[in-house]
């Protein structure tokens, strides 16, 4: 056990001990403050649960929230390491414990890769996977001393297939959050730890309002005639989807409280027509090369 181990066992307390037997759960909550993640809190304390909410301006997150004895919010800008590691400690200090990690926080920067600056694939990457990153990082120390906790990580229907303009940013930190979703499981499994990948199709969050969308700058002409058109398709469809986030909130707690979780869900029917249809592309892929894919073998 290194030195934070020792740190986070001394601040176990036993009202976290009596919170299990309870089955009350200690929520930690990235992206808090509006949209879907003002959503996820207020389904856990709906349920009974206490909720560490967690945003870049603690007071917008507070205005949102309200105030509740299950209620913290927390400073936590998520792709600040110390940002990770300060919200975690402060939600030991109050809850002894950290039972469910909802990585929610993500940002848009929607374009043509090649009109998208480097600087905007950083600040994307950085956002949508370094910083889920970074707060579990924080957190496994917490939930390894425990030999307990639910990562639930907020991926996308272009996290599982992008075959369409304007998300190939967006789309990479979402593929990349999976990969290491799925190779986190592994390795954290044998601590009691359990991990769940939730792809949410269309739902009416503030993905897409000014606040969280960020286009490229029109630079390149060959571009100039489909741009137009689709940047006024993602803007049309701010306040459009059909998906309820509160009802996806709801279904969050549910599998929060299932002996056997799901190492993924697929929310929402489009988001499962999507994974359908990918699953029949690449059976079809199979199939067309089947033949020269089974002959690489040595002879």
């Amino acid at each position: 056990m290194n030195a934070d181990d020792t740190k986070l066992a001394v601040a176990h307390t036993s009202s976290g001990k009596e919170d299990v037997v309870n089955n009350k759960k200690i929520w930690f909550v990235t992206g808090a403050g509006r949209g879907m993640g003002a959503d996820f809190v207020k389904a856990a304390l709906a349920a009974g649960h206490a909720v560490v909410a967690t945003g870049r301006n603690s007071d917008a997150v507070s205005k949102t929230l309200g105030q509740s004895h299950d209620l913290l919010t927390v400073r936590l800008d998520v792709t600040k390491r110390g940002d990770g590691e300060a919200a975690v400690r402060a939600a030991v200090d109050r809850f002894g414990r950290i039972d469910v990690l909802v990585n929610n926080a993500a940002s848009f920067y929607a374009g043509y890769f090649e009109e998208l600056t480097p600087e905007q694939l950083d600040r994307q990457l950085a956002t949508s996977l370094i910083g889920p990153m970074n707060v579990t990082r924080a957190v496994l120390p917490v939930m390894r001393r425990q030999r307990s906790g639910h990562i639930i990580s907020i991926s996308s229907s272009a996290g599982l297939a992008a075959g369409f303009e304007f998300v190939s940013a967006y789309a990479a930190s979402k593929f990349g959050l999976e990969g290491w979703m799925e190779s986190l499981q592994a390795e954290v499994a044998p601590f009691g730890i359990i991990t769940t990948i939730v792809n949410p199709g269309f739902f009416r969050t503030e993905l897409l309002t000014e606040q969280s969308t960020n286009y490229a700058e029109a630079s390149i002409t060959d571009y100039d005639e489909r741009r137009g058109p689709l940047v006024e398709y993602w803007k049309a469809q701010n306040g459009q989807q059909s998906g309820d986030p509160a009802k996806l909130a709801r279904a969050l707690v549910t599998i929060a409280n299932q002996k056997q979780p799901p190492r993924r869900f697929i929310a929402g029917a489009d988001a499962i027509a999507t994974a359908e249809q990918k699953i029949a592309d690449l059976k079809a892929q199979i199939e067309a090369h089947r033949e020269l894919s089974t002959s690489l073998a040595f002879d």
